[in-house]
């Protein structure tokens, strides 16, 4: 039985194999390095203690999620991905190897990913092993790597988003909104109303049984542009239009700075909330996310081994 290599073993060959292809699912890129790395079906099928992912291919993802990181790889849509002109640049120096250290070296965005103190050589519960010696304790480790999930976690779901009818964002906004307590008080509380695109209002969530005080929802579902000034400046509009003074802007994408300073230099209470902090909150909230496995890190009672209090 083959070795399964290591997901910093895997990045340089994954790499490589996009070099002479526009772009490949990573269903063909794992076939692909399985091939290279002259894997079995059953060293394929070996999974993590949990029961739950294959090694193989949990490692081949997290290679893909440092490289995309780094700027190296990128994801046109779902499930694709392709080599970028800096990933293109690094092959050409010809690296023996890509590791964690390579690419913090060169590359400020995998630096801000993955900062130093996390030296955990996977992204799995699987393999703990160290790259180089680290001054942090087991518990920062073990933080820093429930942190690189999380962050993987919420790149996945702003592309999923992407994904997404602008009917379906709209009711996924509306129910996110009633998961954090707005207009949970009573059914058809937070509602539906009007059309996506026509820079009005596509939601509201009363905040009492008479309707006295609500708030206004926009929801923006867009693949590539940000939200610009003008868009909030539409959405508040609307506000006036039905004289409400506060409303929540939510989008998949991000705002401009323009639009930011607009929203915090008006009267009207605007808070925009972009993809990735709307990944945030549905991971907080559990919408659209299950829960995949519960660590538990013990320590010692100290009050249980104490003597204070014997006769």
């Amino acid at each position: 039985m083959a070795s399964i290599p290591d997901y910093q073993t895997i990045m340089l060959p994954l790499l490589t194999v996009l070099v002479d292809r526009p772009a490949l699912t990573m269903r063909e890129v794992i076939n692909r390095l399985a091939e290279q790395f002259q894997l079995r079906e059953e060293d394929l099928n070996l999974l993590l203690p949990s029961g739950r992912n294959r090694i193989f291919s949990n490692r081949a993802w997290w290679a893909r999620t440092y490289l995309q990181k780094a700027g190296l790889i990128e994801s046109p849509s779902r499930g694709v991905v392709r080599i970028t002109e800096e990933g293109r640049q690094l092959l050409q120096l010809k690296p023996p190897r890509i590791t964690n250290k390579l690419l913090a070296d060169k590359f400020p965005s995998f630096r801000s990913f993955r900062p130093a103190g996390n030296d955990l050589s996977s992204g799995t519960a699987d393999q703990l092993n160290v790259e180089d010696e680290s001054p942090a304790t087991p518990n920062e480790r073990m933080e820093g790597a429930a942190r690189e999930m999380k962050e993987g976690l919420v790149s996945e779901i702003v592309q999923r988003l992407g994904t997404v009818t602008p009917a379906q964002f709209e009711i996924l906004v509306t129910e996110l909104l009633a998961k954090m307590g707005y207009g949970n008080w009573r059914e058809g509380a937070a509602r539906r109303v009007g059309k996506s695109g026509d820079g009005g209002i596509d939601g509201i969530i009363d905040q009492d049984p008479l309707g006295l005080d609500a708030v206004y929802i926009q929801a923006k579902r867009w693949n590539a542009n940000s939200v610009q000034r003008d868009d909030i400046q539409k959405f508040v509009g609307a506000l006036q239009g039905v004289r409400a003074r506060k409303g929540v802007f939510i989008t998949n994408s991000h705002f401009t700075d323009g639009a930011k300073k607009y929203a915090e230099g008006i009267e009207y209470r605007v808070v925009l909330i972009d993809g990735e902090r709307l990944a945030e909150l549905m991971i907080e909230h559990g919408l659209g996310v299950s829960t995949d496995r519960v660590f538990q890190m013990k320590r010692v009672d100290n009050d249980y081994f104490s003597d204070e209090g014997e006769a």
